[in-house]
């Protein structure tokens, strides 16, 4: 096992996997002699050449529309948004083709494409840029959407994801680039939509991904000098979501949490909470709680970027609740 970044995990990942098959390439804006925004690529230009380094125009429907036709002919783009709020330039694209072409054409042709992009708040960059709408890109059927909160799992998604013959969005978390943590150096396998057990506990279930499995793993330990044990389960995938491992967890310890960064409306905890509906509710001992952000574009004061945000007491507080709430009941 060796210890490095969330950054230095995706980078290995894409480096490895572009050494492992030449029909890997990356595509994207400023990735090649700036390096990219976040310094993902650093030093790839100069060990692959412009041929499997792309630097693109600002044109995020263009040069994505262009990912989707090599992926169509048998390449493996790795396409860089430079965050998911430029997606959105991209929405046509991703939506309607690459989700689409392999059931409209009857499997005909597939889409290996990879899109990892960066999201999240706190960085103090506005509301058009610090968005959380991996939510757009879930609900779509053909595609797949990840979202690892770790080094070891952005790695290995990120591994899987170029590995995949559906088109992947890789979903990472600006506040997650510089945070570190124990990668092994074998490579490791994931199967996208298998959610991973963080921690495990008997008394409460908290659901979370990306930036926000951190913040539960973190709430989870604080919580143990007060008694409460938690059980954390990080969905890594949001689609395909593992429907399976979260019912079975609510099933052992009667109630749930969900944390999500993105906003409570419609959001990926809406859809947590349907699914501990559907499959537990006989075994739950509470209702079901949820975290998110305020329903706010969000400020570019720090301050009340920091107030909109669903922070580590947040978390702490919701679970005490529900605790509570177990309590009142017995």
């Amino acid at each position: 096992m060796t210890v490095i970044t969330y950054r230095q995990a995706v980078q290995d990942a894409l480096r490895e996997e572009m050494l492992h098959d030449p029909n890997v390439f990356l595509i994207g804006e400023e990735i090649g002699v700036f390096e990219g925004s976040y310094k993902i690529t650093a030093g790839m230009l100069k060990e692959f050449g412009p041929k499997r380094i792309r630097d693109t125009p600002i044109a995020e429907e263009g040069f994505t529309g262009a990912a989707i036709g090599a992926a169509m002919v048998g390449l493996r783009p790795v396409v860089e948004i430079m965050t998911i709020n430029f997606s959105l330039l991209a929405l046509d694209q991703i939506v309607n083709h690459a989700a689409k072409i392999y059931g409209m054409f009857g499997g005909q042709a597939r889409v290996p494409l990879v899109i990892r992009t960066p999201g999240g708040g706190g960085q103090q960059l506005g509301a058009t840029h610090s968005q959380n709408i991996e939510l757009y890109y879930a609900f779509v059927p053909g595609m797949k959407v990840v979202a690892p909160s770790t080094p070891a799992d952005a790695k290995a998604l990120m591994r899987a994801a170029i590995r995949d013959d559906d088109p992947v969005l890789v979903l990472e978390n600006l506040a997650l680039y510089n945070t570190t943590g124990e990668v092994p150096d074998e490579p490791e396998r994931i199967e996208i939509g298998k959610a991973a057990i963080a921690r495990e506990g008997r008394d409460v279930t908290v659901v979370a991904y990306s930036r926000m499995a951190v913040v539960a793993r973190e709430a989870a330990e604080r919580l143990a000098g007060e008694g409460i044990d938690v059980e954390v389960i990080d969905l890594r995938s949001l689609r395909p979501l593992d429907r399976g491992t979260i019912v079975e967890s609510v099933k052992k310890t009667g109630c749930a949490v969900v944390l999500e960064d993105d906003w409570l409306t419609y959001g990926i905890g809406a859809e947590i909470a349907a699914t501990i509906s559907d499959g537990a509710f006989d075994w739950l001992d509470a209702p079901v709680r949820r975290v998110a952000m305020a329903e706010v574009p969000m400020p570019y004061a720090k301050t009340l970027e920091t107030a909109a945000l669903p922070s580590l007491d947040d978390a702490m507080s919701a679970i005490r609740e529900t605790i509570d709430a177990v309590t009142r009941r017995a």
